[in-house]
């Protein structure tokens, strides 16, 4: 395998001063870390503080050139061209890979301290909590920066370096391996962290994975590796004994009654039970949106998406707002953090969902209909259903095979099936970039549109589908995605 010099600041993790600060302090801290509490609050730093939603919507076709004058930074207008982004600076690519090394390296040496400390049983949510973040960042950059995982190949697409011990030197050669053995990786360490998980040390759990936001992390991983028993399993631990739908947004009847500002608010809320993991994230995306969007929602898709017909019959109860100019779902409520109170200087942060019920309700859905079991796929899409038509009524609204066909002109159930579990999760997570991981699980051509006329496609075996690596990873020697 080739080697190269992974660029990250894995060494900065806890004074985030500068590496050669945090050189000449690190003896001292690490011996700093000596009890559950302590190693806990390193803990707080192993979830990416850097969003995925800003690039990977804006590559997706719930995007389109609204033509007007704003005119955006590189970091959203490039990805709309699927050009590589090239900045460090937040919402960008290169920032998420870089927020997800830090956030390994704070798991990391989380997991060093409670060895040096014994390893002793207190010790063991502690060590869940580290092992299943360390997995989570690792998924996530697998997933943009190598192929999409593909059971025909895994063992030849190359993947990214899976770091598990911290670094004891400011530039450390790493392997690059394949998607096959970072799967592996990923799912050793959620199968270890997650029966050790307590979700009792936790002061704010939505912040941290819980034994929930845990299981609904292994949902999403074994949808992805196609082992849909595995999904049922642990989506099923999600749903628990009363099911899904008290853990849903309430779309049709709360959230239709309040005002854009408190949803916007409410929405990425910790007391929000459909949120199962929350991230803090250093992000402009929400105040990307709620300017003159250049490349965002359009009208016609969002009428089409919102307002059409749907297989259920019944109009959609989600709040949009917006103009011919761009349409927004309020999602987003940046906080301003000043550092210069004077010149109204600082940084802005977004909450961003992680995972939520709605995601573990579809992908539990979807492993139904390819096990075959239209009954229990139907029964969850009908759960979700009551919360999102407008004045629902089961006698009028409740989705059934003959419907859904007729919808679709077909006697293809389960194509019809999966086609509707692909629209419903578009609409439901509309902004949040998780589109494109559905366009890449299911190799679906995105055309983008421009002001001239013209357009483009990234096709399903287009290599801009994979991010390419930050630049600095490249001088260092990791070989650069093909393009």
């Amino acid at each position: 395998m080739k080697k190269f010099i992974l660029y990250i600041s894995t060494l900065c993790l806890i004074t985030l001063s500068g590496c050669d600060n945090y050189l000449d302090t690190i003896p001292d801290n690490r011996t700093d870390i000596n009890t559950p509490e302590k190693i806990s609050e390193l803990l707080v730093g192993a979830y990416p503080s850097g969003s995925y939603h800003a690039f990977c919507e804006i590559m997706s076709d719930n995007i389109e050139d609204n033509y007007n004058n704003s005119t955006p930074n590189q970091i959203y207008s490039k990805p709309y061209f699927w050009d590589d982004v090239l900045q460090l600076d937040e919402d960008s690519p290169q920032f998420y890979w870089k927020s997800c090394y830090t956030a390994i390296a704070a798991a990391n040496q989380a997991l060093e301290s409670i060895k040096a400390l014994g390893g002793t049983p207190n010790l063991n949510p502690q060590k869940g909590e580290a092992l299943v973040a360390r997995a989570y960042a690792h998924f996530m950059l697998v997933n943009l920066f190598s192929k999409f995982y593909d059971p025909s190949t895994p063992n030849s697409d190359l993947g990214i370096p899976y770091v598990t011990e911290t670094e004891k030197v400011v530039l450390k050669k790493y392997d690059r391996k394949t998607v096959a053995y970072v799967y592996e990786m990923i799912e050793k360490d959620l199968l270890e962290g997650l029966p050790l998980i307590s979700d009792q040390v936790y002061k704010v759990p939505a912040y941290h994975f819980t034994q929930n936001a845990a299981n609904a992390f292994a949902s999403r991983f074994y949808l992805y590796k196609k082992d849909y028993n595995k999904v049922i399993e642990y989506a099923s631990k999600v749903a628990g004994t009363n099911g899904f739908s008290s853990n849903l947004r309430n779309w049709n009847t709360n959230y239709s009654t309040k005002s854009f500002t408190i949803i916007r608010t409410e929405y990425s809320q910790a007391t929000e039970k459909a949120n199962l993991l929350l991230a803090e994230t250093s992000s402009y995306w929400g105040r990307y949106w709620a300017a003159s969007i250049r490349y965002g929602l359009n009208i016609n898709t969002a009428r089409s998406l919102y307002f059409g017909a749907n297989p259920a019959g019944g109009s959609f109860a989600y709040s949009l707002f917006g103009s011919d100019n761009g349409v927004y779902l309020p999602k987003y409520n940046e906080y301003f953090v000043r550092i210069n109170s004077s010149a109204n200087i600082g940084n802005g942060f977004n909450m961003n969902p992680l995972f939520t019920t709605e995601e573990v309700l579809f992908n539990r859905a979807e492993a139904y209909l390819y096990k075959n079991d239209v009954t229990n796929c139907l029964a969850d899409l009908n759960t979700f259903l009551s919360l999102r038509i407008a004045n629902y009524s089961p006698a009028s609204h409740t989705l059934t095979v003959a419907k859904n066909n007729a919808y679709y002109g077909t006697t293809n159930t389960s194509g019809a099936l999966l086609q509707t579990i692909i629209d419903y999760r578009r609409r439901e997570f509309m902004h949040e970039g998780m589109r494109w991981f559905d366009l890449l699980r299911y190799k679906i051509p995105v055309t983008h549109y421009n002001i001239d006329g013209t357009s483009q496609t990234l096709t399903a075996t287009d290599k801009r589908r994979v991010l390419q690596i930050p630049q600095e990873a490249s001088l260092s020697g990791m070989a650069l995605n093909p393009r």
